[in-house]
């Protein structure tokens, strides 16, 4: 018991080896690991000076990255270019923390429900079955207005099936044309889906939903998939400035990290606007937010105002386009979901 009481005490002693990496140690930290050699219990005051040091570093490093980020356009991408990076957030860091604060309170504030049309549907059957109820009965029809009735009821019965006649030939004469153009993509049966059974069974399993579900399962797998599915665009933003930029000398990678922080600083002006119930400020931030990107090319890139301007809008046209198929393909990603337990 005594040997236990003196490796307690000796603890505070500087020891010959390094309690985690079993290197030997000549002083206060380990040079293999970088641990302390004198160890001893924790104590509060300990903890709270290690999270206030940590909280004020990190406070002024995102102090510094803020308000370049915002109101020096491509100036942190400079910065990082240029070597000056340990007083700054890392790029990779600032997307995703902006990036998840943005699609959290969009979730929060129910910023994206594509809708359906049953919503809108029910109070019209409410009101026209409310209607009906409340309409006075009719009087009984006289022996002529029943004739009528009948020769009327029957005219358009007569109606009703040469309209099907109709559109049952039009449906096979547009049946054998998809059958001509044909090109391998179906089966022989004329479904598509036969080639993939699990995605025909969500499928069908969608479809059999009613119209509220529907756009309920868009919009779970829009939160779901959509933060990945953008965050993948980056490499793909990252190669258009490197096609627009062709002889610049820019790396790919600094390609990549202009796209890091620009897509950041997008997403910290959405959130922003997402918050924000004025008007006026609103429009401020729109306007800002399309005036951020081509200040911020011709800082990082240099070049003309007409040679900026260019690039910019041929970037927005292909990147908005790419954007919204992401968001697509992760609304229609929520069908695999359908049916899973």
């Amino acid at each position: 018991m005594s040997t236990a009481v003196n490796q307690e005490h000796d603890a505070h002693a500087p020891s010959a080896n390094c309690p985690n990496c079993e290197a030997v140690v000549s002083g206060h930290f380990c040079a293999n690991c970088g641990q302390e050699a004198i160890l001893h219990h924790a104590s509060t005051r300990e903890f709270l000076h290690e999270f206030i040091g940590h909280y004020v570093a990190l406070e002024g490093k995102l102090w510094g990255t803020v308000m370049r980020l915002l109101f020096r356009p491509g100036a942190l991408t400079l910065e990082y270019i240029r070597g000056r990076r340990v007083r700054f957030v890392q790029p990779l860091r600032l997307y995703l923390t902006l990036s998840l604060v943005f699609f959290a309170l969009m979730k929060l504030t129910s910023g994206f429900d594509p809708g359906t049309e049953d919503k809108e549907s029910e109070p019209e059957t409410e009101v026209a079955s409310a209607t009906a109820e409340a309409a006075p009965p009719l009087k009984p029809l006289t022996k002529e207005e029943q004739r009528g009735k009948a020769a009327a009821e029957a005219a358009i019965g007569a109606m009703q099936e040469d309209f099907k006649q109709e559109e049952a030939a039009v449906a096979a004469e547009r049946s054998k044309s998809k059958n001509n153009l044909n090109f391998g993509m179906m089966d022989k049966d004329g479904d598509f889906l036969n080639r993939w059974p699990t995605l025909k069974h969500k499928w069908q399993a969608f479809e059999d939903l009613p119209g509220d579900q529907k756009g309920t399962v868009f919009t779970a797998g829009f939160y779901h998939y959509a933060p990945y599915a953008i965050f993948c665009l980056m490499p793909v933003f990252a190669l258009m400035l490197k096609v627009l930029y062709l002889g610049s000398g820019k790396r790919f990678g600094e390609h990549l990290l202009f796209a890091l922080h620009s897509n950041a600083f997008a997403f910290f002006i959405y959130s922003v606007i997402l918050v924000m119930p004025f008007g006026f400020v609103n429009f401020v931030l729109w306007c800002w937010l399309l005036g951020y990107l081509p200040w911020a090319m011709r800082r990082v890139y240099g070049g003309s105002r007409w040679g900026v301007f260019l690039r910019w809008g041929t970037l927005m046209t292909f990147y908005s386009i790419a954007i919204g198929v992401a968001v697509l393909l992760s609304m229609m990603a929520g069908i695999m979901s359908v049916g899973a337990h």
